[in-house]
């Protein structure tokens, strides 16, 4: 492990050391694709026996519809905040590190119920491997949003340190996949393409980072000006893009003039958990972030059921995946589905199971004789 480590800290002290130009792209790109693997080892080393691997989280069991990490460095409120929005305890006190496992609370939101994870505290370098940053950072990548909560009173460097952490964990924040496709075949060498002009990446760079993960037969499209990182990330296979909020937390320790400049700045939400200021200001943009589509059933001849909604991701949300969620037996029985909502033309409309439902739709299904 100490082999690896030392590895990891060569290839970042001689990136660090290398001047960013045109002529040193090549050897840069090769320098990351290194990281990229050693840092994969690191982290989920392959299991040998029963010891299981070292790079899995807290045995946490996922409920509710929704799972929201809050994530940040000792200290900053974590905790607090948990108590104060799901009325679970999690201890709280002015020293550091008070949370050394995983705390779950549930909160019931539009009728939706969002499981809340209180992480112990991340340091720095918890990507490689130091403090319990491993399991933290595995479970994070089990959360549909990530929740970053910063003290309003300390530095903003804290964030750029947590999204590094995050990051060398392959968690892509408020980020989209890349728009490149990669296609492995057996021969031909490797092809690269691309409908715009490109900047950061060459084909000697891409043969390069290719080659160290021993791919020399390939046909890569690029649709934008991608970077050493995307086609990586791409290889790897295992980045998690996923939605996050900055959680400012003690803003009642700050001026005016402060609170306005973090109130303009993207995907910030300033609170104060002690004393509740805007928390439900932050339940809003959970609710936006998660970007859930809540559906409401109704029985025939009865009127729908409003107090308990079928919640649907906004990228899977078709009468399929409404019958799914409700019992898998459902569609066997499937004959089509009356939609009242903004998603039907008219009220009702007759819809098949591939039919896209919307927000707050109402759905009847109507099952085979």
């Amino acid at each position: 492990m100490s082999t690896i480590m030392q590895k990891i800290k060569e290839i970042e002290d001689e990136m660090a050391k290398t001047q960013k130009n045109k002529a040193t792209s090549h050897h840069l790109g090769l320098l990351k694709a290194k990281l990229a693997k050693l840092r994969r080892d690191l982290l989920a080393p392959p299991t040998k026996g029963a010891g299981g691997g070292a790079g899995e989280g807290f045995d946490v069991t996922k409920s509710g519809d929704s799972r929201v990490g809050l994530v940040g460095f000792p200290s900053v409120g974590k905790s607090t905040l948990l108590n104060k929005l799901t009325g679970t305890f999690s201890e709280v006190a002015s020293y550091e590190f008070t949370t050394l496992t995983c705390i779950p609370g549930v909160i019931t939101y539009r009728g939706a119920k969002i499981q809340l994870l209180d992480l112990p505290g991340i340091i720095e370098g918890a990507k490689d491997g130091k403090g319990r940053g491993r399991q933290v950072i595995s479970t994070a990548r089990t959360c549909n949003c990530i929740l970053i909560v910063l003290d309003a009173i300390k530095p903003i460097t804290h964030k750029r340190l947590i999204e590094k952490e995050l990051e060398g964990f392959g968690i892509r924040l408020n980020k989209e996949p890349p728009n490149l496709t990669f296609r492995k075949k057996d021969k031909g060498g490797i092809n690269l393409t691309s409908t715009v002009t490109c900047t950061h990446l060459d084909l000697d760079t891409v043969k390069a980072i290719c080659g160290e993960y021993r791919m020399h037969n390939a046909d890569i499209t690029l649709r934008y000006d991608a970077t050493a990182d995307d086609l990586i990330d791409v290889i790897e296979g295992s980045r998690i893009y996923m939605p996050c909020i900055y959680a400012v937390n003690k803003i009642d320790q700050i001026t005016l003039e402060e609170l306005e400049i973090l109130d303009k700045l993207p995907h910030y939400c300033p609170i104060s958990a002690h004393l509740e200021w805007n928390l439900d200001g932050l339940l809003d943009k959970i609710w936006e972030y998660l970007d859930l589509t809540r559906i409401y059933t109704k029985p025939k001849a009865m009127n729908p059921d409003y107090d308990d909604p079928v919640i649907l991701s906004s990228k899977k949300r078709t009468v399929e995946d409404f019958c799914v969620r409700i019992h898998k037996d459902m569609l066997k029985q499937f004959k089509y589905a009356l939609v009242w909502g903004s998603s039907a033309k008219h009220k009702p409309q007759r819809v098949g199971k591939e039919h896209e439902l919307e927000d707050e739709d109402v759905v009847q299904i109507v099952k085979k004789i």
